[in-house]
């Protein structure tokens, strides 16, 4: 199944896009997705603990399932003033 993963901030310019596509098998979960982006992307590793996670516009936890077309967001945390 293909998901649509968006990427926010600093995690974007890290990644270099803001927008990616992966492939995940059936059954997967959000922690599924994140392995899979942290391979192919270390920064996604590096700030893995620290992000907010969403799911077709909610936010969720990591063991939540994904489906086909479901569109997973990557926040990281903020900070200014």
């Amino acid at each position: 199944m293909r998901c649509v993963v968006l990427l926010f901030a600093q995690l974007a310019e890290a990644v270099g896009t803001g927008r990616l596509e992966i492939e995940l098998g059936d059954g997967a979960t959000v922690a599924d997705a994140l392995d899979a982006l942290a391979g192919d992307h270390p920064a996604v590793g590096e700030m893995r603990e620290t992000l907010a996670v969403a799911l077709n516009e909610r936010y969720c936890r990591t063991d939540a399932p994904v489906h086909d077309g479901d569109v997973l967001a990557l926040i990281p945390p903020v900070s200014g003033g």
